[in-house]
């Protein structure tokens, strides 16, 4: 299984480092074999669909702001509009939204703090929190049916490493163009879990999933996620 991993390397971020590993435990778990490459964010701006033509899985890394937003958006794009299993964290989570803001919802000037202004009046989907998350463990309700399943339990213990996440205001919005909460914070019910209802496997999460995994405890979304490109790989070597 190849798995691209839309990022910027950062020597010793161990928030990076551990997507591999947590993917090797995933796929030990399954049987399957993990081959993960990574694509820094300026070589995407205009060439995703070349460079993650041969990827069976994508996967938005943390450490932004990124040298290239518009290349970490149009790898975000390509998985989504490819049908390929994608998954964001942290930073991932953070670009997934804008990605759907720009390209689903019409809102072209749909920006992120982190990367300063904007022009004048551009709509902030993703705004720094009142309280950094950096470092912190906490408590994560799952809403979703199907993320309950796959967790095998409605709440999860989550680690984070961000300051940056979504402007509620915005959750109808997106809602409507098929993008999800699947889990809330269980103190004041803000987002850290989101799902694209119409893709084969599309999920967002404020949290670091690989962080938490163990070889003999893989992360069950991490397991899903993986276990979703080998049958979607599985479905193209049939036909």
């Amino acid at each position: 299984m190849r798995v691209a991993v839309v990022g910027d390397r950062r020597p010793e971020f161990v928030q990076q480092e551990t997507i591999e590993t947590s993917l090797r435990h995933s796929g030990a778990a399954l049987g399957a074999t993990v081959e993960v490459v990574w694509f820094a964010t300026p070589t995407l701006a205009a060439g995703a669909a070349e460079l993650l033509a041969h990827a069976d899985a994508v996967w938005c890394a943390p450490g932004s702001p990124y040298l290239s937003i518009d290349g970490a958006l149009a790898g975000i794009r390509f998985a989504r509009e490819s049908q390929l299993p994608f998954l964001g964290t942290c930073a991932g989570f953070q670009h997934g939204v804008i990605e759907i803001a720009r390209n689903r919802c019409g809102i072209d000037d749909a920006h992120h703090a982190e990367y300063g202004p904007g022009e004048p009046a551009a709509p902030l989907f993703i705004d720094e929190l009142l309280c950094s998350l950096v470092g912190q463990t906490m408590r994560v309700a799952l809403v979703d049916e199907e993320t309950r399943r796959l967790y095998g339990s409605p709440e999860a213990v989550e680690q984070y490493y961000c300051r940056f996440g979504l402007d509620e205001q915005y959750r109808p919005l997106l809602k409507r163009v098929g993008l999800e909460v699947a889990g809330v914070d269980t103190a004041d019910s803000t987002t850290r879990i989101m799902r694209l209802a119409v893709h084969p496997f599309f999920y967002l999460t404020l949290f670091v999933p690989q962080a938490a995994s163990t070889p003999e405890t893989p992360h069950p979304l991490i397991t899903g996620y993986l276990d979703a490109a080998v049958k979607a790989k599985q479905a193209r070597t049939r036909t």
